[in-house]
């Protein structure tokens, strides 16, 4: 049986050595080599009868990235040498045609020349596992082809594999762009949403749209429009456009594209940025309030209405009360410094510019007031000791307290004030305050100006006796109460007149002030009189000389100073006047009654006598260290 040569179409060829490259040779050398074998080989199988038997697995398919290197298995076992194979790989064109890429048998390994695969497969062969691995390098989308390993033996026997070739390119992060307009909600039609896009990958990725992370199927209200586009290099761009019938809760609704695509062993998914839309509807129902103050108004505040339609559509606003129309703008009125006159009932219309259809809300709203305080009597004149009763009302649209107040003090609570026994401490200004508890700030007030006639009473100061320097000068101050307010006069002791340096004049009260100088001693009086009767204030100054106006409090605490040094120089002249006396007594030159004598010749227990003179009797008598009298005997 006839060994079938190679192709005629194999025109290079080269065989492998166990430490090199492959050796390439001459078509020429090649034929004479090929001659001789197969005579040999015919020779050799001459009487052969056994077919031997060839088995080929492949995987269904190898997966690879584009770019990266693809190896194609072929298993094969075979009851002969690997020298008595023939392995040839084929691809499949798309029209089913078999391309030869590669030959090998025991003689040679010949690439196949002009095909995409030529300068980018190398096959090796495993002998001991029985193993055949084609490897195509830089692996392209036309590369995505079946792959065939033959594997047939010297006797006829063949076997087959095949294995596809699938080439996979991510594509790039997918985009997606909301429409920019507003949709109108519950139209017949359906309206675009927006697209997302999907570029660069292979094989062809999906989009699938979602709605708050629910899928959008294809229906009477969702529309998805698909379109592919093939790139320059291949690769696969999609674009998808949803169209939807738009409802009111689509305006809260967050929409965003799922892209599904393939990859060696598997599926992923990324998804896009989420949009939301613009969804305009109209209003079914207007809605009113005040905004500000919280709680109770009161007269003065200022009041802040909203008007607001359960829609979104284009409106003019306004609000009434009673025959009153006021303009709103975005949606809102203020009102200032209100009275209990808008109190009332107030009408937001809201009119759509499109349809002009009309709709409106109301609200009511009440002023709280506090009308101003009436204090009966608001001036009172009574004599000391009278009795007197005012009242303070106010009416209020809440419940109201009541307090008066003296000099910032409470004095009494309730409408009625009562004043027993008066004396000049009664007298002053009361203010009446109104509040409303319920309303914080709310509240009002009224005075009452009592007055207590009677004589002046002078203030007494703490000192009336006062010590000042000659040529100095002296203020004297007189506070006096009395009404009607009492007339001031300044007088010496003498009758003269003194001119006031400054006076304060109340209804009930005069502060007044006097400089004096002083050149003697003075005593001025303070004279206060009215249709009462009168009162007088004495001060006594007592002038004293410059040289000797000493201040008692500086004579208190230089005294005790002046009386220890005084004691102790006595004490020195003492000591000093001894000692003299001593001496004059050692030298004779102290004399008793008989004359001088001789007091050196005493005995020296004699040293510590002093001389005690007496000048009635002129006699000496001497006294011992103790002041005992000596014995006569001892002069």
């Amino acid at each position: 049986m006839l060994l079938h040569p190679p192709p005629a179409s194999l025109t290079h060829t080269f065989t492998h050595t166990s430490d090199g490259p492959p050796l390439y040779r001459s078509t020429s050398m090649d034929a004479r080599l090929s001659a001789s074998l197969l005579a040999g080989l015919v020779f050799l199988l001459h009487g052969y009868t056994a077919w031997a038997v060839v088995e080929v697995s492949m995987e269904d398919r190898v997966e690879v990235y584009k770019g990266d290197t693809a190896q194609i298995t072929c298993m094969f076992t075979s009851d002969e040498g690997i020298g008595g194979l023939i392995i040839q790989w084929f691809y499949v064109l798309r029209t089913g045609e078999k391309k030869n890429i590669y030959y090998q048998d025991a003689t040679m390994q010949v690439v196949e020349r002009n095909t995409q695969f030529t300068d980018r497969i190398m096959v090796n062969v495993t002998a001991a596992t029985g193993e055949v691995v084609l490897t195509i390098a830089n692996v392209q989308l036309i590369d995505q082809l079946e792959f065939i390993c033959l594997i047939k033996s010297l006797t006829d026997g063949v076997s087959e594999g095949r294995t596809k070739l699938l080439v996979f390119e991510k594509p790039d992060f997918p985009t997606i762009e909301g429409v920019q307009t507003g949709v109108l909600a519950d139209e017949d039609t359906l309206s675009k949403i927006g697209s997302c896009e999907v570029k660069n990958g292979f094989p062809k990725p999906n989009i699938t749209w979602y709605r708050n992370n629910a899928p959008l199927r294809v229906s009477d209200v969702v529309s998805v429009v698909a379109s592919t586009t093939i790139e320059s290099s291949g690769l696969f761009s999609v674009r998808s456009e949803l169209n939807l019938k738009v409802m009111k809760e689509d305006k809260d609704a967050r929409f965003y594209c799922e892209v599904t695509y393939l990859v060696p062993g598997g599926t992923r998914m990324t998804e896009t940025n989420h949009i939301s839309i613009t969804v305009y509807y109209p209003s079914t129902a207007v809605h009113v309030w005040v905004e500000s103050p919280k709680g109770k108004i009161k007269e003065g505040d200022s009041i802040i209405f909203n008007c607001h339609g359960n829609g979104n559509m284009a409106s003019s606003v306004s609000i009434k009360h009673g025959t009153t129309e006021y303009n709103v703008e975005s949606n809102m009125l203020v009102l200032e410094n209100v009275t209990r006159l808008q109190s009332g009932d107030y009408e937001c219309i809201s009119t759509d510019v499109n349809t002009f259809e009309e709709l409106s809300g109301n609200t009511t709203v009440f002023v709280n007031y506090l009308d101003p305080v009436v204090v009966l009597p608001s001036y009172v004149e009574m004599a000391q000791g009278e009795e007197w009763t005012a009242t303070c009302n106010a009416l209020s649209s809440l419940q109201t307290h009541t307090a008066w107040f003296k000099d910032g003090q409470e004095v009494s609570t309730g409408h009625i004030l009562m004043l027993t026994d008066v004396t000049f401490d009664t007298a002053g200004t009361y203010k009446c305050v109104v509040s409303v508890p319920e309303i914080d700030g709310m509240e009002k007030m009224a005075t009452l100006q009592v007055h207590v006639k009677g004589a002046p009473e002078i203030m007494k100061p703490e000192h009336t006796d006062i010590e000042e320097s000659v040529s100095s000068t002296v203020d004297l101050t007189c506070h006096v109460r009395g009404f009607p307010a009492p007339s001031v006069i300044w007088t010496t002791a003498d009758g003269k007149i003194l001119e006031t340096t400054s006076q304060t004049e109340m209804d009930d009260s005069v502060h007044s002030i006097v400089s004096v100088e002083v050149t003697s001693d003075l005593t001025a009086f303070c004279n206060a009189s009215n249709e009462y009767g009168a009162d007088a204030l004495a001060y006594k100054i007592k002038a004293i000389k410059a040289a000797t106006a000493i201040p008692p409090e500086k004579i208190r605490k230089e005294g005790n100073g002046v009386i220890i040094v005084v004691i102790i120089i006595c004490i020195l002249l003492l000591a000093i006047l001894g000692s003299v006396l001593y001496f004059l007594y050692k030298k004779g030159k102290i004399c008793g009654r008989s004359g001088k004598q001789d007091l050196t010749k005493e005995k020296s227990s004699k040293d510590n006598i002093v001389v005690e003179m007496k000048s009635d009797t002129e006699d000496a008598v001497l006294l011992g260290v103790n002041g005992e009298k000596l014995p006569s005997s001892n002069q």
